[in-house]
């Protein structure tokens, strides 16, 4: 994977994965890169400088739980799809159809869980948007980008980039629409200045990708924390196990969610259950009616802040501020 930063204030984000690899003794894991160093695996005139992630693989989601679910119904698993569940209770799952029994239950649904009282006020549902352009494997070679690498930039709602198979380029953003008490509706799947700011990234973010048109756009939501990292835990007093909050970043660590929401199902005390992602959880986000319209604001403030940044330009002192709530208020990214 390659990070990469755009602006000058984002190379702060580059020396510090660096600066953290070496200090943990492994320099080789993130490895920084000049801006020659970053064209050599993707040409861009806003690439400044990068960092190279050397551990790291891109998964087609879809294939991912369609395999999973192949291997669920081979070792006997029933599975009830499509079937939606209107309440939890210790030993007890309530649907339309009738009640599921289980001595242990495991709730996992994502963004879904944010309203969920065992997990309300530590996560709220933001939208995620993708562009898809058409293959273009002769533009692809044109700017170098042959590797396969994934790349991100160092925003704070970061655009995410990658090649498939067949030489298209997917763009994403993560500057969606924010739930409105934690609720799930239309908007986080078919949001239209959302998907506009995907394509602006590709644009602006690969300019020789140009004549490459843009075929298919989609977005959903996804479970942030407050400090974008996932927690784990047990409802106290009942066997009801939880994993939330992987704020985006879930086929990559839902492997480590799966060992320590299998443990928490044993009654375990290991390796699993004593990490801090299952001891500590995210400090609380501010309570409603404050936490739609704050983060809405904030969320407008900051992708303003990042916009003028990116044009070399400046917002006011106001929108500054607004900008640096989150920090103010302690809602910093890995904070455990």
């Amino acid at each position: 994977m390659l990070k990469v930063a755009t602006t000058e204030s984002h190379e702060a984000a580059v020396d510090r994965a660096a600066r953290a690899a070496a200090e943990l003794g492994v320099p080789e894991e993130a490895v920084a890169l000049s801006r020659e160093e970053v064209a050599a695996r993707c040409r861009s005139p806003v690439f400044r400088r990068g960092v190279w992630f050397r551990d790291g693989v891109t998964v087609q989601p879809a294939r991912l739980v369609r395999a999973l679910r192949r291997a669920a119904l081979a070792a006997g698993v029933t599975l009830h799809e499509q079937t939606i569940v209107s309440g939890v209770d210790d030993g007890l799952v309530r649907t339309a159809g009738g009640i599921v029994s289980a001595p242990e239950i495991v709730v996992a649904t994502n963004a879904w869980m944010c309203g969920w009282r065992p997990v309300r006020g530590r996560v709220t549902p933001f939208g995620s948007y993708v562009v898809l352009t058409e293959p273009v494997p002769e533009l692809l070679e044109e700017i170098g980008w042959t590797g396969g690498e994934a790349i991100v930039d160092a925003r704070m709602f970061l655009h995410y980039f990658r090649t498939t198979n067949d030489g298209r380029v997917l763009m994403g953003t993560a500057s969606g629409p924010i739930g409105r008490g934690s609720r799930i509706d239309a908007r986080f799947f078919s949001d239209g200045p959302t998907i506009r700011r995907a394509e602006q990234g590709l644009r602006r973010l690969l300019p020789g990708l140009a004549a490459a048109r843009v075929e298919r756009a989609w977005g959903g939501p996804i479970d942030v924390s407050s400090d974008h990292l996932p927690f784990f835990g047990t409802v106290p007093g009942a066997r009801i196990h939880y994993g939330a909050g992987y704020s985006g970043n879930g086929v990559g660590p839902s492997w480590l969610g799966g060992q320590i929401l299998a443990s928490l199902v044993l009654g375990a005390d290991d390796q699993w259950t004593r990490l801090p992602l299952a001891r500590i959880g995210p400090r609380r986000l501010p309570p409603e009616p404050f936490r739609t319209p704050g983060g809405a604001m904030v969320r407008r403030a900051v992708l303003a802040a990042e916009e003028a940044d990116e044009s070399g330009g400046r917002v006011g002192p106001v929108t500054r501020c607004v900008a640096a709530l989150p920090r103010v208020l302690g809602l910093r990214i890995g904070t455990r």
